[in-house]
C-alpha cells in the first residue's frame, strides 16, 4: 500500500513540473529576477541607476553577451568590445576607430567605466540623453557598426541561446530593440571602477609615494597666480567628486575660434555658446585610456599636463577657470608635472581592467 501511495505521489510531481515547464519556459527555461547586487567599494557615492530597468543578473548577463556579439554589425565583425577593449578600461587606444567599412569614426572612442555615475547625457556630445539610447546608435552608425535593428533582431532570433536569454531576462523569447537597449544598459552599468591605489589610500590599505602625495596636493589645490608657492594644477575644477568629472560640457581650451572643427555639445543644444564643449571624462584609469582629448590629439598625460599648463587657447566658450591660466600658465615646473602625473596614475584600478565579470562571456 504504502509503495502505490509513493508511486501515485512521484506522479503527480512529475506532472506538476510538467505543467510548469509548459506554462512558464521554453526547454526549462525560466525567467530569473535574482537582482544583481552593484559593488560600488566605499570611495564612490551612491550611483544614479535607473528606475524603470533594475538591474538583475540574467539582464546583467544578457547584456553582456550583445556587448562582445559581433553579430550586431553589418558584416558580423564587430562587436561593441571592438573598439571598448577592456585593458583600456573599456575605450579604444587608436585615434579614431575604424568600422566595418574600413572608414575612421569622427571622435575618439570614450571609456565605458563608472557609466552608473553620469545623468546628463552620453558621448562626447550628449546626443544620447540615456545609457540605453547611446548603447544602440554605434550599431547605425554607418561608420561604425553599419547595420540596423531589424537586422540585428532577425540575426539574433535565429539563435537559440539568446531566444533563451531574453526569456530568462525579460519572462519571454521575444527579442526587439529596446530589450537590447535594456540588457546593455544594464551591462555597462555595472562597469564599476572603484579599487585602484588611491582608492585603498582613501581606506587607509595603502600609502602614496612622495611624488604621488605632491601630485595629489597639485591636483586638488587651486591656480593662485599671487602666492605661486600654494598654486596648484586647480584639476579638480572639473574633474571633482568621487569619480574625477563633473558630468558637464567644457571647452578645454584646445583651440581658437578659427581651428575648431567640431562643434560638439552646440551640435545637441543648437546653442552657440555650447561651441566646441564636450563632455569632461572620468580620470579613473586615465592612465590607459589614451589617446586623449575627444579627437585624439593628445598621446601622452605628459602632453596633457604640458596642455594645461602652458598650451591654452583663447576662445568665446573656453571656460573661463581655464582662461584664467592663458598668460601664466599653472606655473608648473618639471618636477610638479612628474608628480601629477604620477598621482594620475594611482587612479588605474587593475582588478577592473582583468575582472573576468566584464569579459567575453564566449
Amino acid at each position: 500500500m504504502i509503495y502505490r501511495i509513493l508511486f501515485s505521489a512521484f506522479v503527480l510531481i512529475v506532472i506538476a513540473f510538467s505543467c510548469k515547464k509548459s506554462v512558464s519556459g521554453i526547454d526549462g527555461v525560466f525567467l530569473e529576477s535574482e537582482p544583481y547586487i552593484l559593488d560600488y567599494g566605499n570611495t564612490l557615492a551612491a550611483p544614479n541607476l535607473p528606475a524603470d530597468n533594475p538591474l538583475t543578473k540574467a539582464k546583467v548577463q544578457l547584456g553582456r553577451m550583445l556587448f562582445y556579439e559581433k553579430s550586431l554589425s553589418g558584416d558580423n565583425s564587430m562587436s561593441c568590445a571592438s573598439c571598448h577593449n577592456q585593458a583600456n578600461a573599456f575605450s579604444d587606444i587608436n585615434q579614431f576607430s575604424i568600422g566595418i567599412d574600413g572608414l575612421p569614426g569622427g571622435r575618439q572612442a570614450m571609456a565605458i567605466v563608472n557609466m552608473a555615475w553620469n545623468s546628463n547625457g552620453f558621448f562626447w556630445d550628449g546626443r544620447a540623453a540615456t545609457l540605453r539610447e547611446q548603447s544602440l546608435k554605434p550599431i547605425q552608425d554607418v561608420l561604425e557598426m553599419h547595420e540596423t535593428l531589424p537586422n540585428v533582431v532577425v540575426k539574433l532570433s535565429a539563435k537559440t541561446i539568446y531566444k533563451d536569454q531574453f526569456k530568462r531576462a525579460f519572462g519571454t523569447e521575444e527579442i526587439t530593440s529596446e530589450k537590447m537597449s535594456l540588457a546593455m544598459e544594464a551591462f555597462m552599468l555595472t562597469l564599476v571602477s572603484g579599487n585602484s591605489k588611491y582608492d585603498r589610500f582613501l581606506a587607509g590599505l595603502a600609502s602614496l609615494t612622495p611624488s604621488e602625495e605632491h601630485g595629489r596636493q597639485l591636483f586638488f589645490a587651486e591656480y593662485n597666480p599671487g602666492f605661486p608657492n600654494l598654486s596648484g594644477a586647480d584639476c579638480a575644477h572639473c574633474h571633482s567628486g568621487s569619480n574625477f568629472e563633473n558630468d558637464q560640457y567644457m571647452n578645454n581650451g584646445l583651440d581658437i575660434d578659427a581651428n575648431m572643427l567640431d562643434d560638439g555639445y552646440m551640435n545637441v543644444t543648437l546653442n552657440a555658446s555650447d561651441k566646441a564643449k564636450f563632455k569632461v571624462p572620468t580620470l579613473r584609469n586615465i592612465e590607459v585610456t589614451f589617446p586623449y582629448m575627444h579627437d585624439g590629439r593628445l598621446t601622452t598625460l605628459e602632453e596633457v599636463v604640458d596642455h594645461y599648463n602652458t598650451g591654452i587657447q583663447s576662445s568665446s566658450t573656453v571656460d573661463p577657470a581655464i582662461l584664467n591660466t592663458q598668460f601664466s600658465g599653472l606655473m608648473l615646473n618639471a618636477q610638479d608635472k612628474i608628480d601629477l602625473v604620477n598621482f594620475l596614475k594611482t587612479l588605474t584600478d587593475h582588478s577592473f581592467l582583468t575582472d573576468q565579470r566584464f569579459s567575453s562571456p564566449f
